[in-house]
Formats: structure tokens, sequence, C-alpha cells
């Protein structure tokens, strides 16, 4: 196996060994994400719309006058398909990751899931931050950046994590008939950390010119993204400089495709690509290149993703990231041999307390960031005291749980990492106490833990 397949699989993959057909070239690479998205057709998650039946027969139950705090079965079976619905949402991100030939395109999903950052606030929006990917990331991660940027702000997980149901133009007739005001929340997030990022060219009165533009923007009693004339802002509004005086959601459209064209943008995005494959600290000329790509297409993703592959610093051999908890769970699952039909398989129950409790003790609970910019990215915030412990806790506990029996450690060592397998831990692998010490010596590895 050649340097730069092992790269390519620990850097823009999921780590090895890889799924059979899965490219090892920049060109390679490119070729396959500009194909069909096969993870999603072949394991698809439940669409948010299947349970909008759910939201109208709950609606009906508190029509009837049932208390919220009185036992009632079928309430609370129809309120338990959402949390099931996002548990096997749960397992299939997992699945997908695992499985894919297709690695660079999974790893492209969980970056723009942590840029358009949301969380379920209630048992009812439990799909939500599965259904933002699928509905918003997914289907644009090729296309144009416009485009993804205005799917994920009106989609309903942004819309309601946000709060943008409380934002009403102040001169609106709504506004002036209950007395109510602007909530800023999504405009500034949408220019601060979606599109330009904090320390552009903007100010506080394009935050306030954006809130205005998006006022009309809220969910119905079905949990679906509608824009309200009456609670939108009247009159032309000034962004950046630029008029907007176009009907509602149309005013929406032009704003957020103009954000995404501004220089800014492509700087933001493409610093924080380099910094999100490649290194804390990238290089100057990797993150020039592919911001170049990027406002010179036009916000074209795949030529910003081709300036990246393509660029010599994407290849450098010394790796500087280190695999935050959701890629060292999977990469760990992968060297392990089990893939996504297994955990499909497994009791939710298992996968909770051997997969997702794990991972809250090494600092990232699974789609529950503490805020909208997301999980950190430096490695300094990943290899800490206590999250190194909880790793080589992991390491050397779960792995008899989940795989009988263990592979050979050495073999473990050569097969998940190469020729990034030094001498010194083939060596400690092969001289371990027993089987189940020198697989999470392997698996705990200052080698397996950087990508």
């Amino acid at each position: 196996m050649s340097k730069l397949t092992t790269l390519a699989a620990i850097r823009f993959g999921y780590g090895l060994p890889q799924a059979k057909g899965a490219p090892d070239t920049p060109d390679a690479i490119l070729a396959m994400l500009a194909g069909p998205d096969r993870a999603m057709q072949s394991l698809p998650i439940r669409a948010s719309a299947d349970l909008i039946p759910n939201i109208q027969e709950l609606r009906q139950i508190q029509k009837a006058g049932k208390k919220a705090t009185a036992k009632n079965p079928k309430r609370d079976a129809l309120l338990q398909d959402f949390t099931v619905a996002a548990q096997q949402a749960t397992v299939v991100t997992f699945a997908r990751a695992l499985d894919s030939a297709d690695g660079f395109r999974e790893r492209l999903t969980t970056f723009w899931a942590d840029h358009f950052s949301v969380i379920a606030k209630r048992q009812l929006e439990a799909l939500f931050p599965y259904a933002l990917v699928d509905d918003a990331i997914r289907p644009h991660l090729t296309g144009n950046f416009a485009d993804m940027l205005t799917a994920a702000t009106l989609h309903p997980a942004m819309l309601s994590y946000l709060d943008q149901s409380s934002s009403v133009g102040p001169n609106s007739h709504f506004g002036k008939n209950q007395r109510k005001g602007l909530n800023e929340n999504l405009a500034r997030e949408v220019i601060e950390l979606h599109s330009m990022g904090v320390g552009a060219k903007y100010s506080q009165t394009d935050v306030t010119e954006m809130a205005k533009i998006l006022a009309g923007l809220t969910m119905n009693a079905d949990l679906l993204m509608e824009f309200q004339p009456r609670r939108a802002e009247p009159g032309p509004r000034e962004l950046l400089g630029k008029t907007y005086d176009a009907v509602g959601l149309d005013n929406i459209h032009a704003a957020l495709r103009d954000l995404a064209l501004q220089p800014a943008t492509g700087q933001h995005l493409a610093r924080k690509l380099a910094v999100h494959f490649v290194s804390d600290s990238p290089d100057a000329s990797l993150v020039k290149a592919i911001a170049t790509a990027y406002n010179g297409s036009g916000g074209d993703l795949m030529a910003t993703y081709t300036a990246m592959l393509n660029h010599p610093a994407a290849w450098a051999e010394v790796t500087e990231k280190a695999r935050q908890p959701f890629d060292f769970m999977v990469a760990s699952l992968r060297a392990l041999g089990i893939n996504g039909q297994q955990l499909q398989k497994m009791p939710y129950k298992q996968f909770r307390g051997q997969v997702l409790a794990p991972m809250v003790g090494m600092g990232q609970p699974f789609k529950r960031p503490g805020g909208p910019n997301g999980f950190d990215e430096a490695a300094e915030e990943w290899i800490t005291p206590q999250g190194l412990a909880r790793r080589i806790t992991w390491a050397m506990r779960v792995p008899p749980r989940l795989v009988e029996p263990l592979p050979d450690p050495v073999t473990l060592a050569q097969t998940c990492l190469a020729d990034r397998a030094s001498e010194a831990l083939l060596w400690g692998a092969a001289r371990a106490e027993d089987i189940t010490q020198g697989v999470g010596l392997v698996l705990a590895s200052a080698e397996f833990n950087r990508r």
C-alpha cells in the first residue's frame, strides 16, 4: 500500500481498511464525489414528512382536552416514534461513514453538518439535525454553496434552533398588533458563521437589515417552513450596500445568494476546509488556492474541493490533526472489522452505551454541539488529559464487547495504519500482556489518533 493511499484514507476518509472500490488519488476521489450519493441511497433515514401525521394526531389529542401530565398511551406512542426515528438516524449516520467507499463525501457531510450546526430542542424535533443533513447538505454537497446556504437557512431545523419564529418585522401588521420585534439570531449566524465569518467587513446595521429581510420566515403547525407576509418587515432593505426590494422569499433568496458570493465568504470557507482536513495552522498558499477557486467559480463546491485536493500542502505527510471523537469511533469500528449492517442489528441500548456515551466523555456528545459554531477543531481541544484518558479506557475495555475474537494486535496495526505504524508500536503490540491490551494499545496510540 502506498503512502498516498494511506494518507487518502486517514486524512480525507474515515481510515483503513477502506471499503471495496475506495479511491486513493485526488482525481479518483473527486470522480467518485462527482457521482451519485450511494450511501444516502442505500442507507436512507426516515423523512420528517413521514412524521407529520403524528404531529397532526397529537394536536387532535391536545384539542380533545387531554391534560399533558395525564397518562395517554396513544400520545406516548406517537411521541416515542420521534425518538425512535432519531435513534435509527443516528445509527445510519455511523453506518454510512463505516460502509461507504466514498469516504471524502462522508467527511464533507460531517464538515458541513458542523458548519450548519443545530440541535433538537424537543422530542417532536428529534429528527431535525438528521433531516437537515439529508434535505439541505447532502443534495447540495457538490453543487453551489448558495444553494446549500439557502436550503440550510430555510430548513425547519435551523429556524427552530435559532428561534426564527419569534422574529417579527416591527412595522409589520403582526408586529404592530402584537407589539413584537426582531430576533437577530438567525441573521447574525448566517453572516458571522455560515457565510462571511467573524471579523469580515459588515456592521451591526447589516445584521439588523438581514433580520428584517428574514422576518416572515416561521414554522407552521406541522413543523414545516412557511413564509407569512403579515410578519414580514415592509419596504426595501439595504444589506452590505445593496438594496433588496423584492417580495417575500425572493428577497431572502437574493440576499443569501449575494452573501454566498461575497469574497469574504470564500476566504472564510477556504480556511475552514483547510483547517478541518489538513492542519490547525494551514499553509497560506493552500487557503489562498481554495479561496481563489471558490470566488472564481461563483461558489462552485466541486471547484473548491478540487483546489484543495490538488494542492501539494494537502498531501503533506505530517499528520497534524487530531481525530475528533466521532472520527475516532468510526475509525476504531472500521479497524475492528465492524460494518454498518452489524451496527444496525445491535440493540440501541448497547450502541448507546458502547459508542455514544463514551463520545460524551471524550468531549463530543453526538449531534449536541455547545453552540451554533459547532465543535472545536484544534487538536489541543481533543487531546486533553481527560479526553485522552477516556479514549484509552474505551480502547482497552470496549473492543472485546464488540468483537469476538479480537484481531491480532500486530495485524490490526498493520491493517489500520499501514506504513504509519511505527516500529515502537508494532513492538509494543506484539509484546502486550494479552490480546485485549494489544488491541487497546493500537487504538490508543498517537499514530491512530492523528490524521
